[in-house]
């Protein structure tokens, strides 16, 4: 199954044991910070050393504010789907639009016998699963009292509600032929793992889920798929599977003491395999591809930056930083730098011209290369998504679009979730950025100190960049909670991520004229 061409989503997938509940919400926490978009739970609640899966994601829909919360997977013998009906739709309510829904047929059947559960055959799991999906979606939906009747389970004319606040999907744990095309026929996703099904086995497992949507006459896009991965697959494995097999979601395995882990795969691996697909999907062929230009402006308003502005950046004299880290531009700016674009021509350099008969110097190391390489594949994904996140505001405020169709999020939205939704997208980029630029001002700038005292001069600038960047960002989180409760601010939103946008990305070359060749000649890796 080739790319499927949904949004991509990245979060973990943590066991959750009652003994380590405190490092276990703090690894939570950190992975909303970072801007990771999916917390997967398992559900077992025949195990002792677990914590509730309910009671957990309740709890932890309280101390984050971006992260999807998911069961992984809901264990249906053990939790009638009338209620489970209502308790998703109440999750998804406290938490702002925050829940999927993964569901299963059940394993393990000792122990769901040993809780009163019911023993079922295979086939009979099968058959629960799929009333138990009816029973859900007639919940879900506004109407009169519903009656339903099943071998295993019925409504009585059980009125519907209360209903969810965005359109939850359902998606399958499923491995065998009947549960795929059930997945097919009637989910939103399938939701598999490594173990389970190793990367050798999705195209089959592919083809079977669309044979089911077939039947239905369903298109195979309309059925997501999720993946549990571990930390050890690299960003050019992720890509493969998301280009070749149409996965979209991918879950990686995380010890909830493992947060460095965790922080690397966010703020690394995801923006890599993100830019990389970005960049197929768009059809570029091999080599970097030139800088991002930005959406077009509102009617009526200053054009935006696109990222080669400043073309002259990295060739400044070696001027000081501090007042002069900025300049004032043809708008009234306030005393704040933060409020004023950067100025280019103050910048420091390490570059220096070769005289004449200078050696040819000698090529970085291979792993030298891909260090700097990596570098600029997280730049790219910053640039794109910058590029998306404007192309979004543009469109709401010209009236030809919303972000849920912005970037394929919860497109059946009311125009308020829709508000909520971008609100979102601009914040998790945010977090994204934030970690980025911490990840260099405590790792890679030290590196390259030490390697290089003539950086020094340039790591200054930088460090002092991040800084007025940071500002940008606080002022960008404070305008979107004030659209959030009111869409009029949304301009105030737009005037700011502009004032971001021309300051990141002459920032972004600015650090790659004069950082790249340092670190692929001492193999600086963060």
């Amino acid at each position: 199954m080739p790319d499927l061409g949904h949004d991509l989503l990245f979060g973990i997938f943590a066991p959750p044991e009652a003994a380590r509940h405190r490092a276990f919400t703090g690894l939570v926490r950190d992975a909303d910070t970072a801007g990771l978009e999916l917390l997967g739970v398992q559900d077992h609640p025949y195990q002792p050393a677990f914590l509730d899966t309910w009671t957990l994601l309740a709890h932890l829909s309280s101390v984050t504010r971006h992260i999807r919360l998911v069961p992984a997977v809901a264990n249906l013998p053990l939790r009638p789907p009338a209620v489970l009906a209502r308790s998703a739709a109440t999750l998804d309510i406290l938490s702002g639009g925050r829940v999927e829904l993964g569901l299963g047929a059940g394993a393990f059947w000792d122990a769901i016998e040993a809780m009163d559960g019911p023993r079922r055959t295979p086939g009979e799991s099968v058959t629960a699963l799929e009333e138990a999906i009816n029973v859900i979606r007639a919940l879900w939906t506004p109407g009169p009292g519903v009656r339903l009747t099943g071998e295993h389970y019925s409504l009585k004319g059980a009125r519907p509600g209360p209903f969810p606040l965005h359109p939850v999907g359902i998606w399958l744990g499923a491995y065998k032929p009947r549960m795929l095309r059930l997945t097919g026929r009637l989910a939103d996703g399938w939701l598999g793992s490594t173990g389970y099904a190793p990367p050798d086995t999705l195209a089959g497992i592919g083809r079977l889920i669309d044979e089911g949507a077939a039947q239905a006459g369903r298109a195979p896009g309309a059925i997501r798929r999720i993946y549990v991965v571990d930390t050890a697959h690299t960003a050019q494995q992720l890509t493969e599977l998301a280009l070749v097999h149409g996965i979209s979601g991918f879950l990686v395995n995380a010890d909830p003491d493992g947060v460095g882990d965790v922080m690397r795969f966010a703020a690394e691996t995801v923006p890599a395999v993100r830019e990389a697909v970005a960049r197929e999907r768009r059809g570029a062929e091999g080599g970097r591809e030139p800088a991002v230009t930005v959406a077009g402006p509102v009617a009526g308003t200053a054009p935006v930056a696109d990222a080669d502005a400043d073309t002259d950046a990295g060739s400044g004299s070696g001027g000081g930083t501090g007042p002069a880290l900025v300049q004032a531009g043809t708008e009234q700016w306030t005393d704040d730098p933060a409020d004023r674009p950067l100025d280019p021509t103050t910048r420091p350099t390490a570059v220096r011209p070769q005289p004449e008969g200078t050696p040819t110097p000698t090529p970085p190391p291979p792993a030298g290369q891909q260090a700097a390489d990596d570098l600029v594949a997280v730049h790219d994904h910053l640039r794109e998504e910058m590029r998306q996140l404007q192309q979004a505001v543009t469109e709401v405020l010209s009236g030809h679009g919303h972000p849920g169709q912005a970037r394929s999020l919860l497109h059946r939205m009311t125009m308020r979730q829709n508000y909520w939704s971008l609100g979102a997208f601009c914040a998790s980029y945010c977090r994204l950025l934030t970690t980025h630029h911490l990840l260099e001002d405590e790792v890679m700038f030290r590196k390259l100190r030490t390697a290089e005292e003539d950086l020094s001069p340039v790591l200054h600038r930088l460090e002092e960049e991040h800084e007025l960047i940071a500002g940008l960002i606080t002022r960008l989180d404070q305008a979107l909670v004030r659209m959030i409760d009111d869409p009029s601010h949304m301009e105030e939103v737009r005037k700011v991520l502009d004032k971001l946008s021309a300051c990141l990305l002459s920032h972004l070359t600015y650090e790659e004229d004069e950082l790249l060749g340092a670190i692929a000649r001492h193999t600086i890796v963060v």
